[in-house]
């Protein structure tokens, strides 16, 4: 096993309660307000306004990036969707095209590339655009849809810094366009039913949390390898871990203690990480263990609390995510699609005037506590968010 950056972290440091120090720099989502008689909704930030579409009850969607989430997941699920439908793609990859054309029904006015992208603003047809291409690629292609007049439908982790981040939501502002990022987990309902017991706390005050996302990634040749694209375990996996460690709390964590990353596999992951463990001091003084791996799959979400615990597993799998608790209930309800679900939940939204169920805010979070797992691994040190 290669160590990337950090140094073990010793299991008895999860069991050990915590007094604060300091203060969280995060802050919970900005309040907003129910839309008025104008026709439009606050963003998300509360300090613009995304017009309302006129006249439509379903929003064309134009899938940028056709690689594997797009043909296997995303496109699949828009045939099942009500508030929205595929309409356009946009893809460097020219044999694609009659393949998606013959398959999906777009017609030739819908089809783009990248540098024919800022065209999209001509069309009526597309009112969303979906980037779905590397994470290096978010930000670049998020704004420049953004700037198209078109809403923006942007895949997790929402980029590659938080300063990319703020440029997305800054550029959706500027053109009063809606920007949602692609956290399926959180319009999953055996998920929103541990998001809804984190607000409540039925078991009592929470004592730990554990997140870990894992799965076995093969030999093959992936950008999810090349550090420059956003490839590493951290950024593919630990998104959901992270996001899965506020959700099932309510608290934004104030620091990270420790992290470390590495490669049991070095001939494959050259330069990212393999794996990546981490813990976060939560405001209420709590410590949550996360983990994200590409060598050896776990899948599992438990929370432990003053009067029982509860837990999902698997908490972040396509299919299948389901869960428990102490006391012998079930989390346990089905659901078709998740994005189909997460899809025809934003545009729902759009249609009516609403925020997006998951704003740019919340990816950003996100990525800023990622960074902060990066420095205090490669310092072996805390780092205070």
């Amino acid at each position: 096993m290669r160590l990337l950056y950090g140094s073990s972290l010793s299991r008895p440091l999860l069991d050990r309660r915590r007094l604060l120090v300091g203060s969280a720099a995060l802050g919970a989502s900005a309040c907003v307000s129910s839309p008025g008689n104008s026709g439009t909704a606050p963003h998300p930030s509360g300090s613009a306004s995304v017009p309302v579409p006129s006249g439509k009850s379903q929003l064309g969607v134009a899938l940028l990036g056709l690689g594997n989430y797009s043909e296997t997941r995303l496109a699949p699920a828009l045939t099942k969707t009500t508030h929205c439908a595929l309409r356009g793609i946009v893809t460097g990859t020219p044999a694609k095209i009659p393949v998606w054309q013959e398959r999906y029904g777009i017609a030739d006015r819908n089809v783009y590339d990248y540098a024919s992208l800022p065209n999209i603003a001509n069309n009526s047809e597309i009112d969303v655009v979906y980037v779905v291409v590397p994470t290096s690629l978010h930000a670049q292609y998020s704004i420049a849809a953004a700037e198209a007049g078109k809403h923006v439908w942007c895949e997790k982790p929402m980029a590659m810094t938080a300063d990319e981040c703020q440029r997305m939501i800054d550029a959706c502002r500027a053109n009063r366009v809606s920007l949602s990022i692609g956290y399926r987990m959180q319009h999953e309902p055996n998920t929103r039913t541990v998001i809804q017991m984190g607000r409540d706390k039925p078991y009592g005050a929470i004592r730990s949390v554990r997140a870990v996302a894992a799965d076995h990634m093969g030999g093959e040749p992936s950008w999810r390898m090349v550090r420059a694209m956003g490839g590493g375990a951290l950024y593919d996996m630990g998104v959901y871990t992270i996001n899965a460690i506020r959700y099932a709390t309510s608290e934004e964590p104030v620091r990270v203690l420790r992290a470390r990353q590495w490669a049991d596999r070095p001939e494959l992951f050259r330069e990212v990480d393999e794996s990546t463990e981490y813990e976060l001091e939560l405001p209420s003084g709590i410590t949550a263990y996360g983990k994200a791996s590409r060598f050896k799959p776990e899948n599992v979400l438990r929370v432990e609390a003053q009067n029982g615990w509860y837990q999902l597993e698997p908490m972040q799998s396509y299919e299948g995510v389901k869960g428990q608790t102490s006391d012998g209930k079930a989390l346990d309800q089905p659901i078709d699609n998740q994005q189909a679900r997460q899809m025809d939940d934003e545009a729902l939204a759009i249609l009516e005037g609403r925020p997006p169920v998951v704003p740019g805010e919340e990816g950003l979070r996100d990525i800023r506590i990622l960074q902060a797992i990066q420095q205090a691994a490669q310092s072996d040190s805390t780092v205070s968010l």
